[in-house]
């Protein structure tokens, strides 16, 4: 074995509508979309990095050093079991008010232009700027024309960091023909306890048979429209969840009370598990290795830790948030601003970057810097100069 990195609990009922976004979320979306560009930097310097030249979408990243250090596997594996479900949860809570305030058929037109077309654009345009250094690794050819074909045949047509945008899309569109049971529904105020545990049961029931089913890190597709087979149906009710607690105020329902007040035990929670997660990793592998535990029972618990971190990092981020963001700054609302788009952008700086330090001598953790200092800045300003044009603004 290899160790690695719903009854009255969630009740639907009538809600209020919902009010505008709050700064909190704004935040906290761009936030997440930060840590997003860190994980990508720190990709090229972890201790299991590996490099395949003769298909290089089957590296564990595009740029892989020499150096490593294994305190960036545990950054990397803390982001990976939580931020793409909060980042879904989050998408998830504008979904109602604008469906309400639309209508369905122009929802669906403002996502195609939202998320579809940037999709396509990135999918295709960017990311081919963004994997070129991992083609010149690979065959060691400048060849334009033989990167083409390669991109599109022997890769599959790679889809990076764009496959977010695709699936949230799929999300919108079924949501959106859910419409008509859904409008009137939210998730009403519970106990904190009972919060925590519905949201971990779901997590739990969604997550862990599909890991073990599938294996929790095989990718599917066909081209760019990959997706990660054991955390679809995770994905999709964290986005479920999202859009019905957004369609509320948010300072009603689960966003307000001791569930909030509470947020620096969530804070030591989450810290807790994922210490717990990363610790039980050798000793279950050792024991199964020993045959005094079957492997599915090492699995079993693996998750379980697992799941108990994904629920409380994301139960973590999204209260201290609403209950530390209180006044806007100005440079945090321009990050905002520019989220999206820094999200689109960053790769190609990042993968660029780690490919111009391979030939520098520095530990792993000072490139790691670099990278995601170039990649954040360089995203961000480039964002901030196309987004002056009102259609791009318009939808970035």
């Amino acid at each position: 074995m290899q160790l690695f990195s719903c009854h009255r609990i969630f009740d639907i009922k009538p809600c209020m509508p919902a009010s505008a976004r709050a700064l909190w979320i704004d935040h906290l979306r761009s936030a997440i979309t930060v840590l997003v560009v860190a994980h990508h930097s720190s990709l090229a310097y972890t201790t299991f990095a590996s490099f395949n030249k003769q298909a290089y979408i089957l590296s564990t990243h595009p740029i892989v050093d020499k150096e490593r250090w294994i305190g960036l596997d545990i950054f990397e594996n803390f982001n990976d079991v939580f931020f793409m479900s909060l980042m879904f949860f989050i998408s998830g809570m504008f979904v109602l008010p604008s469906l309400t305030r639309k209508g369905v058929t122009a929802f669906i037109r403002d996502r195609f232009y939202r998320l579809f077309l940037p999709f396509a654009a990135g999918v295709t345009l960017l990311m081919m700027l963004a994997y070129y250094p991992a083609y010149y690794i690979a065959h060691g050819s400048h060849s334009i024309k033989g990167y083409v074909i390669d991109y599109f045949t022997t890769e599959a047509w790679p889809v990076g960091p764009p496959w977010f945008i695709w699936v949230l899309f799929l999300y919108n569109i079924i949501f959106a023909l859910l419409f008509p049971l859904l409008k009137n529904k939210t998730i009403g105020s519970f106990r904190p306890g009972v919060l925590v545990s519905g949201l971990v049961v779901i997590t739990w029931i969604l997550y862990v048979p599909m890991a073990m089913w599938v294996g929790p890190y095989t990718w599917t597709g066909i081209g760019p429209f990959d997706f990660q087979k054991s955390r679809i149906l995770l994905y999709f009710a964290y986005f479920l969840l999202g859009a019905l607690a957004g369609n509320k105020r948010y300072g009603d329902g689960i966003f307000s009370g001791k569930f909030i007040a509470l947020w620096p035990l969530w804070i030591a929670a989450c810290l807790l598990m994922y210490i717990l997660l990363t610790v039980i990793s050798a000793p279950l592998r050792q024991l199964v290795a020993q045959e005094k535990i079957s492997s599915m029972t090492g699995w079993l618990v693996y998750y379980t830790v697992y799941v108990l971190s994904c629920s409380l990092s994301c139960i973590a981020l999204v209260t201290s948030f609403k209950a530390l963001v209180q006044a806007p700054k100005s440079w945090w609302t321009f990050l905002s601003a520019n989220a999206y788009s820094i999200y689109l952008l960053h790769y190609i700086f990042v993968v660029w970057c780690q490919y111009a330090l391979l030939s520098i001598s520095a530990p792993a953790f000072i490139k790691f810097i670099i990278t995601f200092i170039v990649a954040l800045s360089g995203s961000w300003i480039v964002s901030h100069l196309i987004r002056k044009h009102p259609l791009i603004r318009k939808y970035l």
